[in-house]
């Protein structure tokens, strides 16, 4: 429950899909309701499937390239934190890698959930190293581990769903101060979760030097 409660979390914080209602808002306020929901489910099932498959398959694209866990984890961290400071400067745009140009393009697609919504604005790298460095660190017996993992996974995707879906009336109720608030308290979080993982990495590596 523990290892659960830690995972839904993080994930959650690094995903952050409060901030990105904004965005979601702008790209569908000519869609219908319908189309909406269309779009918040398949972004929210892209964004399980983009995570389990690095839950996963992450590791033994680490050991095909010789990357090591420490170096992913400084690097994951790095771009956790990075991501946290947007957030917390309250640049969801420009955190989630969208900018004037890609805005432009996005504008003429006809189905947004995988990309920008899923890739990058959602399930980005800093989410992707995340459950890559989770799942080295799950030792054996692991069935249960990996289980409530999964499990968090579902959760956070279901959360991506109901946020997205109900993302009109969050920005109506809230407003932009609203979600730049919440964002940035999130954003808070996920700097901190960014830091822990270079600094048990910094550890890791002093340690085994000596």
């Amino acid at each position: 429950m523990k290892e659960f409660i830690f995972l839904l979390a993080a994930l959650f914080s690094v995903l952050n899909p409060i901030g990105t209602v904004p965005i979601f808002v702008g790209l569908t306020q000519d869609y219908t309701k319908k189309e909406r929901s269309r779009v918040s489910l398949w972004t929210s099932v892209n964004v399980f499937i983009i995570l389990i498959i690095s839950f996963f398959i992450g590791k033994y694209v680490l050991e095909f390239f010789g990357i090591t866990i420490n170096a992913l984890r400084i690097a994951g961290g790095i771009i956790i934190a990075s991501s946290g400071f947007g957030l917390l400067n309250g640049k969801f745009s420009k955190n989630k890698g969208i900018d004037k140009k890609v805005q432009e393009d996005i504008e003429g697609r006809n189905d947004i959930a995988l990309t920008p919504l899923a890739m990058p604005m959602l399930a980005g790298p800093g989410s992707i190293s995340l459950l890559i460095a989770y799942y080295q660190d799950i030792k054996p017996p692991a069935t249960l581990q990996i289980i409530s993992s999964c499990f968090a996974i579902v959760i956070v995707s279901l959360l991506i769903f109901l946020i997205l879906r109900s993302a009109h009336y969050l920005a109506k109720y809230l407003g932009a101060s609203g979600i730049v608030a919440i964002s940035r308290i999130i954003g808070f979080l996920t700097i901190a979760i960014g830091i822990q993982y270079i600094i048990g990495s910094v550890l890791n590596i002093i340690h085994e030097v000596k």
